[in-house]
């Protein structure tokens, strides 16, 4: 495998800009961009909310699983995880088996901020949902800061985040590919 062609995990909580520095990474390198609460969804043919009411956190959670061992190109692809995915055991040392693992990291005001545009992330439908955010953030925070590169998104243009990734991309991308060699 050729540096120029390894796979880049975007990881990080909820709201940090995933999606969206994903899509223009994606385009900058020529990779495929792959989300994979969308992938998710197109292969069970409902939402993710839908998931979580039916069939629960855990089925929803295995799905993650599956997307990371067999959804996406091996490489060529800039991959944008859902928030939880890295924090479940053993898929952070999986993800970094794969690709580049980069974190987005954004504060708790940026990620309200963000996340109260959007209805349908079903962690967050709950009476108080800055009290879930802060206690999501809290449990998940130490394990997105072992990911790999975090990159903040606060306050910042997009093209210098998306630099930032795509810097973090290329000088671990060669150390990914000497690691990997066989």
């Amino acid at each position: 495998m050729n540096a120029a062609d390894v796979n880049l995990y975007l990881v990080g909580f909820m709201g940090t800009g995933k999606s969206t520095v994903g899509r223009a990474a994606a385009q900058k390198l020529g990779f495929t961009l792959v989300d994979s609460d969308h992938e998710i969804e197109r292969k069970h043919g409902k939402s993710i909310p839908d998931i979580f009411a039916q069939d629960g956190e855990a089925v929803f959670r295995a799905m993650e699983r599956e997307f990371i061992e067999s959804g996406h190109p091996p490489e060529r692809c800039v991959v944008s995880c859902g928030g939880g995915l890295v924090v479940q055991p053993g898929m952070l040392p999986r993800l970094k088996a794969k690709g580049v693992v980069v974190c987005l990291h954004a504060s708790i005001g940026t990620i309200l901020e963000r996340t109260s545009r959007n209805q349908h992330r079903p962690l967050l439908v709950a009476e108080n949902p800055e009290e879930r955010i802060r206690m999501l953030y809290a449990q998940r925070e130490p394990i997105y800061k072992q990911s790999g590169t975090v990159i903040l998104t606060d306050s910042r243009p997009l093209n210098d985040v998306v630099g930032h990734v795509l810097r973090a991309w290329r000088r671990d991308g060669g150390d990914f590919v000497r690691a990997h060699k066989k």
